[in-house]
């Protein structure tokens, strides 16, 4: 297990953090908490608790054992199987046990449960968040709406009401009128929300919602919430805090627009394209809102946006610290986690709204990328599994307006019992624009093999012109689908360092022999042909074989050759310098080619997985698999399985949706899956025929499973 120095090492905070109040010592009322959550949030918690001088105690499940978070803090302790951290009665069983004064419950998991925190208080323990009664009063979207409206904070148009009948419900829909939102009172993260845009596909969205919520929120969660559907909205959240005191504050604002699956990617401060009344005006409600519901400590007050009539309309309270935190304390410089134990612990607020805004106005523009384990290019389906090489450069991280909060690294292994984010990565600028560029700038650095991360996709948001000039809404990204997976054309150069990387590592491995192709001396006759397939869901190119010849003709001197699919001749390399280091499974390979070109690529493959191939070069990855050369193919006699579906991650059958001897269309529905807690629908790649179904429903899939087997062309032709 890593030592405690060892992850302090490595995950040195890197934003610098203003004072907030008195000295550390008038904060002992706390001098213990459990941390009540896992990876990044669990850790950074407790940076701040360690600073403050606060004894920390981490809680990790079986699945999390060898976690980064399991081995900071005072002390961890075992929570056993994987839905562990929603054991209230273990955690708290634990704290009392240990004589922990205080829980700090994060994000997820139990942070926004009323009765977990009520139970905290009459246990005795402090718990680090708002009062149980705030928590339900909005953790329940009809009584928020209810309070919301009396304390005049503006509502979406809706029916928030007790009819919860199917044909109810759709009348309510009608009198709203179409396009309406249905989502669970219980809702969070998107979970059983669906946006219905016609009268006929009503029941199956509500049938499709009230499952996902049961799932995830359980008894309760399949109440639902009807809501006028604001075509163009934008996600607007004010950062609230409020002490015992009756004091309340307005952190600011901050934009989380831009989504997949109802679920925010990038988050920003301040909102762009925002007039400084409505600015004012949303920071004022959000306070109004805070204060009906007797808020005290951290929490966000979320509000839609209408950008075609400019209006706003309160959406739900968040009773937690939010995933985008690091956002505010960026243009702020505060510590948002010290604000909490300081108020749980009775103090004040440490700062009045008049001294905050005085704070803001000299911090310019920060904005978060949270970086997921998906494919964007896929639907954004979750990844899981290990990291073979996760990397951002201490040189990059040495930029004190560069923040990366995350609890992964290299030989992590990404669980699919749990979310998928692997880190956030917070940048500063002077304005919105320098801000965006040190995020790109930043993403191009980061190096992430052994799961399929959304890395890319953020450097392209980065880069789209409408980002730039901040026109977002919730729809962005269909609304810029076509510009945003865009297929690029891979260089040559790409698949010809590919080849020297996998030769130079297979030579390094072949001591005492020497580093040439030969036996020790170098020889214009040795030649290594390899071929690459295409893996690069960005790639024009996806599915293409490229082969590649090495030829060594002196000491780090090589001729390569790439023949690609259609080309009149190769494209021949010749006398390229190349000088690679292998640490690991990274091969870093610096070239100087004969026009002058110098390329830095780094190549790592996974030892679990010989055939895929990473390459970073000139901040961008592709992904590779090394396969056998077109000979080798033809004198054995293989070709590729095209006649099954496979599972595309570790996975639950959910629900057939065909059977055996069906005829199918490309696109019809076969399988229901879930993984990571968010079903995913696997459509036919072809028309077909149905052979088999290689899974019951209920049935636990490893990644590569087949899930369906079509009928071969053979047999439907004989038939």
């Amino acid at each position: 297990m890593r030592s405690l120095r060892a992850n302090r090492l490595r995950l040195r905070p890197v934003a610098r953090h203003v004072s907030t109040s008195s000295p550390v010592s008038k904060t002992s009322a706390i001098n213990s908490v459990l941390i009540a959550n896992r990876g990044e949030i669990a850790i950074r918690i407790n940076r701040t608790a360690e600073r403050m001088g606060i004894r920390a105690t981490t809680v990790y499940t079986d699945v999390d054992a060898g976690s980064w978070h399991a081995s900071s803090g005072y002390q961890s302790l075992g929570l056993g199987p994987a839905n562990g951290y929603l054991d209230g009665d273990k955690i708290i069983a634990l704290a009392k046990k240990h004589n922990i004064q205080a829980l700090h419950p994060g994000y997820g998991f139990l942070s926004e449960n009323a009765q977990f925190a009520e139970r905290c208080e009459r246990e005795g323990i402090v718990f680090v968040g708002p009062p149980a009664s705030a928590m339900a009063d909005m953790g329940n979207k009809a009584r928020s709406k209810e309070i919301m409206t009396a304390a005049n904070v503006p509502c979406v148009p809706g029916y928030h009401g007790a009819e919860q009948g199917e044909q109810e419900l759709l009348q309510h829909a009608k009198d709203v009128t179409f396009p309406v939102l249905l989502k669970s009172v219980r809702g969070g993260g998107g979970k059983g929300m669906r946006i219905v845009m016609t009268e006929d596909e009503f029941m199956t969205q509500l049938k499709s919602a009230r499952a996902e919520a049961r799932a995830s929120f359980g008894e309760g969660g399949e109440v639902m919430l009807v809501e006028k559907y604001i075509v163009r909205p934008r996600h607007v959240e004010v950062q609230v805090f409020a002490d015992k005191h009756g004091n309340t504050v307005a952190l600011g604002e901050r934009d989380c627009s831009v989504q997949r699956r109802h679920q925010k990617i990038l988050e920003e401060s301040p909102a762009p394209d925002l007039d400084e009344v409505t600015r004012q005006d949303l920071w004022n409600k959000a306070r109004q809102a805070a204060s009906a519901v007797g808020y005290v400590g951290a929490g966000t007050v979320e509000f839609i946006l209408d950008k075609d009539s400019g209006k706003f309309y309160f959406m739900e309270m968040n009773t937690r610290l939010q995933v985008e935190h690091p956002v505010t304390e960026m243009v702020t410089g505060l510590d948002l986690v010290e604000w909490q134990f300081r108020v749980a612990a009775g103090e004040k607020l440490p700062l009045s709204q008049a001294e905050v805004e005085e704070q803001m106005s000299k911090r310019g523009a920060a904005i978060e990328a949270r970086i997921y384990a998906e494919n964007p290019e896929k639907g954004f389906m979750p990844d899981s599994g290990k990291l073979v090489h996760a990397l951002l450069p201490e040189s990059v991280q040495a930029d004190e307006d560069i923040r990366l909060d995350w609890g992964f690294g290299s030989g992590s292994t990404v669980s699919e019992a749990y979310d998928g984010m692997i880190a956030k990565l917070i940048v500063r600028g002077d304005t919105r624009e320098r801000a965006i560029a040190k995020m790109e700038s930043a993403l191009r650095a980061f190096e992430i093999v052994g799961v399929s991360t959304n890395v890319e996709f953020l450097k392209r948001l980065c880069q789209a012109p409408a980002f730039v000039e901040g026109d977002v809404e919730t729809g962005f990204i269909d609304k810029w689908r076509e510009e945003l997976f865009k297929p690029r054309r891979i260089n040559d150069e790409v698949f010809a360092q590919a080849a020297l990387g996998i030769t130079s590592k297979e030579l390094k491995a072949s001591a005492p022999h020497g580093q040439t192709l030969g036996f020790g001396a170098a020889s214009a006759t040795n030649e290594r042909k390899l071929a690459f397939k295409v893996l690069d869901g960005y790639s024009e190119q996806e599915g293409e074989v490229v082969e590649a010849s090495v030829t060594q003709t002196g000491h780090n001197l090589y001729n390569i050759a790439v023949t690609r699919k259609g080309a009149q001749a190769p494209q021949v390399f010749l006398n390229v310098v190349s000088e690679p280091k292998s640490e690991g499974p990274v091969v870093k390979v610096q070239t100087y080619f004969p026009s002058e070109r110098i390329l830095s690529s780094v190549i790592p493959r996974d030892d679990d997985n010989e055939t895929k191939v990473a390459i970073f070069q000139h901040g961008v990855k592709t992904d590779l698999a090394l396969m056998p050369p077109s000979w080798y193919e033809k004198a054995l006699g293989l070709k590729e399985a095209t006649a099954s579906v496979v599972a595309p991650m570790p996975c639950k059958v959910l629900k057939n949706e065909v059977e055996a001897g069906q005829a199918v269309k490309r696109g019809a529905p076969l399988v229901v899956i879930e993984s990571m807690k968010m079903e995913t629908v696997i459509r036919s790649p072809q028309d077909g025929v149905i052979k088999k179904l290689a899974h019951k429903e209920g049935d636990i899939c490893k990644a590569g499973t087949v899930l369906v087997l079509f009928e071969e062309e053979e047999s439907k032709a004989e038939s």
